[in-house]
């Protein structure tokens, strides 16, 4: 028995059309190759104000980079000449922290420019995690 023809004249469509699944898929591709690069290249960043936040945690004492008004520096309570300094401080200090993470405590008058400055260094010095340290916001 022999099939010939439909009576219509058409056969059935064999082949699938992939050429919107191609588009769907090259759009995807460009988006995230252009948010990728944004993913790695954040800095964690708080305002000097915020209600609600949560206490830092006392069990593995972190390491505290203070940045006074005057332009002084201080690691975890204890003074600290320069950058350069800071740098070595923490090349001794940072092996001994878990999570090579330090808290930048920055005075709310010192200029943005040196707060960047203290934060290059501490990138630098080999610190992986970096985080800000606010005071709640009062509600009066």
């Amino acid at each position: 028995m022999e099939l010939g023809p439909r009576p219509s004249g058409r056969r059935p469509l064999a082949q699938i059309n992939v050429t919107p699944f191609v588009d769907v898929m090259l759009v995807l591709l460009i988006i995230f190759m252009v948010t990728a690069p944004m993913m790695e290249t954040g800095i964690d960043v708080n305002l000097p104000e915020v209600s609600d936040a949560p206490p830092l945690e006392k069990a593995n004492e972190p390491l505290i980079v203070t940045l006074k008004k005057d332009g002084s520096l201080a690691l975890t309570g204890k003074r600290v000449r320069d950058l350069k300094h800071l740098t070595s401080v923490l090349s001794e200090a940072l092996p001994k922290q878990a999570d090579k993470g330090v808290f930048l405590e920055a005075d709310r008058d010192v200029p943005y420019g040196e707060v960047t400055r203290v934060m290059a260094a501490l990138r630098g010095g080999g610190v992986e995690k970096l985080g800000m340290i606010t005071r709640p916001h009062d509600h009066k």
